[in-house]
């Protein structure tokens, strides 16, 4: 996050772009540090970007859930937002999300 917006968001003057922006970010981020957070024995939280994750659970066998955030809700979030609600893209947000358009 660059400062400007940790600055904005700090004063309380985040606005629309701020927004848009990262619901994209977590629309389209990668998940690939949240999987090295589990895999890695040591892993460099500081280096890590876990904006994505949502929950890590270890059972006592040792097996490890890894939850992430909606994605489909970030893009509907993010559609909505820009105005591009209707037709084909709830159509394309609903077959991603296995589903049929209500």
């Amino acid at each position: 996050m660059d400062k400007r917006l940790k600055n904005r968001i700090r004063e309380g003057a985040v606005v629309q772009r701020d927004v848009v922006r990262r619901l994209g970010e977590l629309a389209f981020g990668r998940a690939n540090d949240c999987v090295r957070l589990v895999l890695e024995e040591h892993p460099d939280l500081a280096k890590l970007d876990l904006s994505l994750l949502s929950e890590v659970r270890r059972n006592d066998k040792g097996t490890v859930e890894v939850r992430l955030m909606d994605r489909l809700e970030a893009l509907r979030q993010l559609a909505a937002l820009t105005g591009e609600e209707a037709g084909a893209l709830e159509d394309f947000l609903a077959a991603l999300g296995g589903g049929e358009r209500s």
